[in-house]
Protein backbone atom coordinates (compact mmCIF):
# COMPACT_ATOMS: atom_id res chain seq x y z
CA UNK A 1 0.00 0.00 0.00
CA UNK A 2 1.56 2.95 -1.19
CA UNK A 3 1.36 5.89 1.95
CA UNK A 4 0.88 9.67 0.73
CA UNK A 5 3.11 12.21 1.72
CA UNK A 6 1.08 13.78 4.37
CA UNK A 7 0.59 10.33 5.94
CA UNK A 8 4.90 9.89 5.88
CA UNK A 9 5.54 13.40 7.63
CA UNK A 10 3.16 13.33 10.17
CA UNK A 11 4.75 9.54 10.64
CA UNK A 12 8.51 11.08 11.05
CA UNK A 13 7.05 14.08 13.22
CA UNK A 14 5.39 11.85 15.56
CA UNK A 15 8.23 9.66 15.47
CA UNK A 16 10.49 12.49 16.00
CA UNK A 17 8.71 13.80 18.86
CA UNK A 18 8.63 10.51 20.61
CA UNK A 19 12.79 10.16 20.15
CA UNK A 20 12.94 13.48 21.59
CA UNK A 21 10.61 12.66 24.86
CA UNK A 22 12.78 9.49 25.44
CA UNK A 23 16.04 11.02 24.99
CA UNK A 24 15.07 13.52 27.38
CA UNK A 25 14.06 11.14 30.11
CA UNK A 26 16.91 8.88 29.23
CA UNK A 27 19.50 11.66 29.73
CA UNK A 28 18.08 12.89 32.96
CA UNK A 29 17.57 9.69 34.62
CA UNK A 30 21.30 8.77 33.58
CA UNK A 31 22.41 12.13 35.25
CA UNK A 32 23.96 13.88 32.43
CA UNK A 33 21.72 16.58 32.89
CA UNK A 34 21.66 16.92 36.74
CA UNK A 35 25.28 18.87 37.68
CA UNK A 36 24.78 17.78 41.67
CA UNK A 37 27.28 15.75 43.37
CA UNK A 38 26.31 12.42 43.82
CA UNK A 39 27.44 10.27 47.01
CA UNK A 40 26.50 6.90 49.20
CA UNK A 41 27.28 6.24 52.21
CA UNK A 42 26.34 2.51 54.64
CA UNK A 43 24.40 1.91 57.36
CA UNK A 44 23.34 -0.93 59.46
CA UNK A 45 20.13 1.26 60.63
CA UNK A 46 18.75 4.24 59.19
CA UNK A 47 16.80 5.27 62.13
CA UNK A 48 13.71 6.11 59.75
CA UNK A 49 15.55 7.77 57.20
CA UNK A 50 13.38 8.28 54.36
CA UNK A 51 14.15 9.79 50.23
CA UNK A 52 14.02 13.54 49.95
CA UNK A 53 15.50 13.81 53.61
CA UNK A 54 17.23 16.52 53.47
CA UNK A 55 21.23 16.48 53.81
CA UNK A 56 22.70 19.75 55.93
CA UNK A 57 26.40 21.12 56.21
CA UNK A 58 26.47 22.88 59.83
CA UNK A 59 22.36 23.32 59.46
CA UNK A 60 22.53 24.34 55.78
CA UNK A 61 20.40 22.43 53.40
CA UNK A 62 22.45 21.37 50.58
CA UNK A 63 21.14 18.17 48.88
CA UNK A 64 18.82 15.47 49.69
CA UNK A 65 18.54 11.41 50.16
CA UNK A 66 17.61 9.90 46.45
CA UNK A 67 17.48 7.05 47.01
CA UNK A 68 17.46 3.80 49.90
CA UNK A 69 18.89 0.48 49.22
CA UNK A 70 19.94 -3.09 50.52
CA UNK A 71 23.63 -3.24 50.00
CA UNK A 72 24.11 -7.04 50.82
CA UNK A 73 22.46 -9.95 52.33
CA UNK A 74 23.13 -9.19 56.01
CA UNK A 75 20.49 -6.24 55.28
CA UNK A 76 23.53 -3.31 55.51
CA UNK A 77 21.50 -0.23 53.59
CA UNK A 78 23.33 1.93 51.09
CA UNK A 79 22.08 5.86 51.08
CA UNK A 80 22.10 7.75 48.16
CA UNK A 81 22.20 11.65 48.45
CA UNK A 82 22.89 14.50 46.15
CA UNK A 83 24.98 17.41 46.83
CA UNK A 84 23.92 20.97 45.28
CA UNK A 85 26.28 23.43 46.77
CA UNK A 86 30.07 23.01 45.54
CA UNK A 87 31.28 22.99 48.75
CA UNK A 88 34.55 20.49 49.36
CA UNK A 89 35.43 18.50 52.18
CA UNK A 90 37.67 15.29 52.28
CA UNK A 91 36.94 11.85 51.83
CA UNK A 92 37.49 11.35 55.48
CA UNK A 93 33.92 13.57 56.06
CA UNK A 94 31.48 11.77 58.04
CA UNK A 95 27.69 11.61 57.28
CA UNK A 96 25.49 11.50 60.32
CA UNK A 97 22.00 10.85 60.91
CA UNK A 98 20.63 13.09 63.52
CA UNK A 99 17.37 14.04 65.00
CA UNK A 100 15.85 17.67 64.05
CA UNK A 101 12.93 17.04 66.19
CA UNK A 102 10.13 14.18 67.08
CA UNK A 103 8.31 16.24 64.41
CA UNK A 104 10.53 16.53 61.48
CA UNK A 105 11.71 13.23 62.15
CA UNK A 106 16.07 12.13 61.17
CA UNK A 107 17.97 14.18 58.55
CA UNK A 108 21.14 13.29 57.14
CA UNK A 109 24.14 15.84 57.81
CA UNK A 110 27.59 16.01 56.68
CA UNK A 111 30.80 16.73 59.14
CA UNK A 112 33.02 18.18 56.97
CA UNK A 113 36.67 17.57 56.97
CA UNK A 114 39.69 19.59 55.62
CA UNK A 115 42.31 17.52 55.91
CA UNK A 116 44.96 16.16 53.75
CA UNK A 117 43.16 13.53 52.46
CA UNK A 118 41.75 14.00 48.96
CA UNK A 119 39.00 15.78 48.11
CA UNK A 120 35.74 13.85 47.77
CA UNK A 121 34.13 13.72 44.30
CA UNK A 122 30.95 12.73 42.57
CA UNK A 123 30.80 9.03 43.07
CA UNK A 124 32.06 8.41 46.52
CA UNK A 125 31.29 6.12 49.75
CA UNK A 126 31.38 8.26 52.68
CA UNK A 127 31.92 6.97 56.19
CA UNK A 128 27.93 6.64 58.44
CA UNK A 129 27.55 7.29 61.71
CA UNK A 130 24.33 7.58 63.81
CA UNK A 131 23.70 10.52 66.32
CA UNK A 132 25.02 8.93 69.46
CA UNK A 133 21.83 7.83 71.81
CA UNK A 134 19.49 8.55 68.62
CA UNK A 135 17.53 5.30 69.13
CA UNK A 136 17.60 5.68 72.90
CA UNK A 137 16.60 9.12 72.55
CA UNK A 138 13.15 8.22 70.61
CA UNK A 139 12.68 5.37 73.05
CA UNK A 140 13.07 8.21 75.85
CA UNK A 141 10.58 10.39 73.83
CA UNK A 142 7.96 7.73 73.29
CA UNK A 143 8.26 6.70 77.44
CA UNK A 144 6.02 9.29 78.33
CA UNK A 145 3.11 7.99 75.65
CA UNK A 146 3.92 4.39 76.59
CA UNK A 147 2.89 5.03 79.88
CA UNK A 148 -0.15 6.95 79.13
CA UNK A 149 -0.88 4.20 77.06
CA UNK A 150 -1.09 1.22 79.97
CA UNK A 151 -2.47 3.49 82.05
CA UNK A 152 -5.11 3.52 79.59
CA UNK A 153 -5.24 -0.07 78.92
CA UNK A 154 -5.26 -0.36 82.48
CA UNK A 155 -8.26 2.20 83.25
CA UNK A 156 -9.70 0.07 79.95
CA UNK A 157 -9.56 -3.43 81.87
CA UNK A 158 -10.93 -2.10 84.69
CA UNK A 159 -14.15 -0.75 83.20
CA UNK A 160 -14.89 -3.97 81.19
CA UNK A 161 -14.59 -6.10 84.29
CA UNK A 162 -16.77 -3.63 86.11
CA UNK A 163 -19.37 -3.64 82.91
CA UNK A 164 -19.13 -7.74 83.06
CA UNK A 165 -19.82 -8.13 86.90
CA UNK A 166 -23.02 -5.53 85.83
CA UNK A 167 -23.86 -7.83 82.79
CA UNK A 168 -25.68 -10.78 84.59
CA UNK A 169 -27.90 -13.06 82.71
CA UNK A 170 -30.78 -11.18 83.69
CA UNK A 171 -29.12 -7.74 82.26
CA UNK A 172 -28.28 -9.72 78.63
CA UNK A 173 -31.28 -11.17 78.51
CA UNK A 174 -33.05 -7.31 78.87
CA UNK A 175 -30.35 -6.03 77.17
CA UNK A 176 -31.19 -7.97 74.17
CA UNK A 177 -35.15 -7.81 74.81
CA UNK A 178 -34.52 -3.90 74.18
CA UNK A 179 -32.18 -4.21 71.34
CA UNK A 180 -35.30 -6.30 69.45
CA UNK A 181 -38.06 -3.66 70.79
CA UNK A 182 -35.98 -1.34 68.91
CA UNK A 183 -35.65 -3.20 66.44
CA UNK A 184 -39.32 -3.74 66.20
CA UNK A 185 -39.67 -0.17 66.58
CA UNK A 186 -37.57 1.07 63.67
CA UNK A 187 -39.04 -1.24 61.60
CA UNK A 188 -42.71 0.07 62.30
CA UNK A 189 -41.35 4.03 61.63
CA UNK A 190 -39.99 2.24 58.48
CA UNK A 191 -43.49 0.86 57.60
CA UNK A 192 -44.83 4.36 58.99
CA UNK A 193 -42.25 5.63 56.34
CA UNK A 194 -43.23 3.80 53.67
CA UNK A 195 -47.49 4.04 54.16
CA UNK A 196 -46.80 8.34 54.30
CA UNK A 197 -44.36 8.22 51.36
CA UNK A 198 -47.17 6.03 49.10
CA UNK A 199 -49.92 8.37 50.52
CA UNK A 200 -48.26 11.36 49.75
CA UNK A 201 -47.67 10.12 45.90
CA UNK A 202 -51.30 9.05 45.36
CA UNK A 203 -52.38 12.47 46.87
CA UNK A 204 -49.93 14.48 44.90
CA UNK A 205 -52.00 15.89 42.38
CA UNK A 206 -54.61 16.78 45.38
CA UNK A 207 -51.41 18.20 47.18
CA UNK A 208 -50.34 20.68 44.27
CA UNK A 209 -53.76 21.52 43.85
CA UNK A 210 -54.15 22.43 47.60
CA UNK A 211 -51.54 24.29 47.35
CA UNK A 212 -52.17 25.88 44.39
CA UNK A 213 -55.72 27.19 45.74
CA UNK A 214 -53.87 28.20 49.30
CA UNK A 215 -51.49 30.46 46.82
CA UNK A 216 -54.59 31.98 45.05
CA UNK A 217 -56.51 32.48 48.65
CA UNK A 218 -53.28 34.49 50.33
CA UNK A 219 -53.30 36.47 47.07
CA UNK A 220 -56.63 37.84 47.35
CA UNK A 221 -56.32 38.91 51.18
CA UNK A 222 -53.01 40.42 49.60
CA UNK A 223 -55.59 42.21 47.37
CA UNK A 224 -57.81 42.66 49.89
CA UNK A 225 -55.27 44.15 52.84
CA UNK A 226 -54.49 46.34 49.39
CA UNK A 227 -58.08 48.07 49.46
CA UNK A 228 -58.35 47.89 52.80
CA UNK A 229 -55.23 49.98 53.22
CA UNK A 230 -56.39 52.77 50.24
CA UNK A 231 -59.79 53.20 52.06
CA UNK A 232 -60.15 56.81 53.50
CA UNK A 233 -60.72 55.70 57.08
CA UNK A 234 -61.50 59.58 58.08
CA UNK A 235 -64.02 59.96 56.11
CA UNK A 236 -65.71 56.35 56.28
CA UNK A 237 -65.66 57.66 60.52
CA UNK A 238 -67.16 61.11 59.38
CA UNK A 239 -69.73 59.32 57.32
CA UNK A 240 -70.19 57.18 60.25
CA UNK A 241 -70.44 59.77 63.19
CA UNK A 242 -73.56 61.71 60.45
CA UNK A 243 -75.37 58.37 59.67
CA UNK A 244 -75.26 58.16 64.00
CA UNK A 245 -76.23 61.71 64.54
CA UNK A 246 -79.42 60.99 62.09
CA UNK A 247 -80.19 57.77 63.75
CA UNK A 248 -80.05 59.70 67.52
CA UNK A 249 -82.37 62.49 65.93
CA UNK A 250 -85.17 60.12 64.79
CA UNK A 251 -84.69 58.27 67.96
CA UNK A 252 -84.98 61.84 69.99
CA UNK A 253 -88.59 62.19 67.77
CA UNK A 254 -89.72 59.09 68.28
CA UNK A 255 -89.35 59.75 71.98
CA UNK A 256 -91.33 62.90 71.76
CA UNK A 257 -94.24 61.20 69.81
CA UNK A 258 -93.30 63.29 66.57
CA UNK A 259 -93.90 61.44 63.19
CA UNK A 260 -96.28 58.75 62.79
CA UNK A 261 -94.09 55.99 64.72
CA UNK A 262 -93.93 58.27 67.38
CA UNK A 263 -97.41 59.00 67.66
CA UNK A 264 -98.40 55.53 67.22
CA UNK A 265 -95.90 54.62 70.33
CA UNK A 266 -97.51 58.16 72.34
CA UNK A 267 -101.02 58.95 71.45
CA UNK A 268 -103.23 56.40 74.26
CA UNK A 269 -106.21 57.22 72.44
CA UNK A 270 -104.96 55.73 69.40
CA UNK A 271 -103.81 52.91 71.17
CA UNK A 272 -107.27 52.50 72.63
CA UNK A 273 -108.74 52.49 69.78
CA UNK A 274 -106.81 50.46 67.97
CA UNK A 275 -107.34 47.69 70.53
CA UNK A 276 -111.35 48.17 70.36
CA UNK A 277 -111.10 47.44 66.75
CA UNK A 278 -109.21 44.55 67.15
CA UNK A 279 -111.73 43.43 69.79
CA UNK A 280 -114.85 43.77 67.50
CA UNK A 281 -113.40 42.54 64.85
CA UNK A 282 -112.49 39.57 66.59
CA UNK A 283 -116.19 38.91 68.15
CA UNK A 284 -117.66 39.35 64.97
CA UNK A 285 -115.52 36.92 63.34
CA UNK A 286 -116.99 34.43 66.39
CA UNK A 287 -120.42 35.71 65.80
CA UNK A 288 -119.93 34.91 62.24
CA UNK A 289 -118.39 31.24 63.03
CA UNK A 290 -121.28 30.72 65.41
CA UNK A 291 -124.39 32.33 63.62
CA UNK A 292 -123.38 32.55 60.04
CA UNK A 293 -127.13 32.15 59.16
CA UNK A 294 -127.46 35.75 60.30
CA UNK A 295 -124.99 37.32 57.81
CA UNK A 296 -126.62 35.24 55.20
CA UNK A 297 -130.33 35.30 53.93
CA UNK A 298 -131.66 32.71 52.04
CA UNK A 299 -134.58 30.17 52.64
CA UNK A 300 -135.99 28.02 50.32
CA UNK A 301 -139.46 28.06 52.10
CA UNK A 302 -139.24 31.93 53.10
CA UNK A 303 -138.83 31.58 56.70
CA UNK A 304 -138.32 34.78 58.27
CA UNK A 305 -134.94 34.97 59.77
CA UNK A 306 -134.22 35.03 63.57
CA UNK A 307 -133.82 38.60 65.15
CA UNK A 308 -130.20 39.66 65.84
CA UNK A 309 -129.22 39.55 69.39
CA UNK A 310 -125.87 41.41 70.60
CA UNK A 311 -123.59 39.57 72.70
CA UNK A 312 -122.54 40.57 75.92
CA UNK A 313 -119.24 41.02 75.06
CA UNK A 314 -119.87 43.47 72.63
CA UNK A 315 -118.64 46.74 72.96
CA UNK A 316 -120.48 49.76 73.12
Amino acid sequence: MKLSREVKTAILVISGIGLFIFGYNFLKNSDLLNRDRIFYVKYENVAGLTISTPVTINGLIVGKVTDIDFADKNGSLIVRFSVENDFDFSKNSEVQIYSSGIISGNNLGIIPKNDSAKKAVSGDTLKGVIQAGLIDGLMDKFKPLETSLLHTLASLDTVLVGISDVMDEETKNNLRSSIANLNQTMASFKGVSQNINSLLNSNKDKLNNTIANLDTTVANFAKLSDSLAQINMGELVKNMEATMGKLNSIADGIDRGEGSIGKLLKDEELYDNLTGASKQLELLLQDLKLNPKRYMHFSLFGKKPKQYEASQDTVR
